[in-house]
């Protein structure tokens, strides 16, 4: 029997579900039988970086990550916007306008606070007993209600561009439970608009 944590560095392309299907089998291969497997937070498949898998009796703990704050790192690219709000998806929208350094700051600034923030239509939230992204995929419009979240700290760690027209950002962000990178993204994209 085994139990704990294992911290899985996800790579590119892998899925939360596919992560864990992965530590299942390598400890089924290493003997340990069959085990009891789930993660603590889900990251998309273009999302890099630390994924919490619990094995066994830590299994338990795994409600507990998912309601915990995150914190993750992010590139937010403007001029253009995709249907899945990431780089898989096709451009629905396209912008020239850019943000001066100091509008970004500003604008960084606003946000880090409880807000109302609608999901991605390409999430697995559920609507109406299916996955959202599986409706999205299918060609329906899908509506999804906003939910509160906090944005503890948005912090900007470097850009593109010059400080006259910002082309990207790499941020920060400490965020509540249930909080959506692509929609934090998009939001800061969108409110561009409104500072120029």
């Amino acid at each position: 029997m085994v139990d704990g944590w294992i911290i899985l560095d996800k790579p590119l392309e892998m899925g939360s579900t596919q992560g864990v299907a992965a530590v299942k089998r390598n400890l089924r291969q290493a003997g340990f039988g069959k085990c009891k497997v789930g993660h603590g937070g889900t990251l998309d498949p273009l999302a890099t970086g630390v994924l919490p898998i619990a094995v066994g009796e830590a299994t338990k703990l795994c409600g507990r990550m998912l309601d915990s704050d995150k914190i993750y790192a992010f590139t937010v690219t403007f001029g253009s916007e995709t249907d899945t709000l990431d780089l898989e998806g096709k451009i629905v929208a396209t912008s020239d306008v850019r943000s001066t350094l100091e509008a970004l700051r500003c604008i960084l600034g606003a946000f880090r606070c409880t807000q109302d923030q609608v999901p991605p239509a390409y999430s697995a939230l559920m609507v109406n007993g299916q996955r959202a992204y599986d409706l999205a995929r299918a060609g329906e419009a899908v509506d999804l209600p906003s939910r509160t979240v906090t944005i503890y700290e948005l912090t900007l760690e470097g850009f593109t561009g010059t400080e006259a027209a910002v082309e990207s950002a790499t941020l920060t962000a400490h965020v509540s439970k249930g909080t959506y990178i692509r929609s934090l993204a998009r939001d800061i994209a969108r409110r561009f608009r409104w500072t120029n």
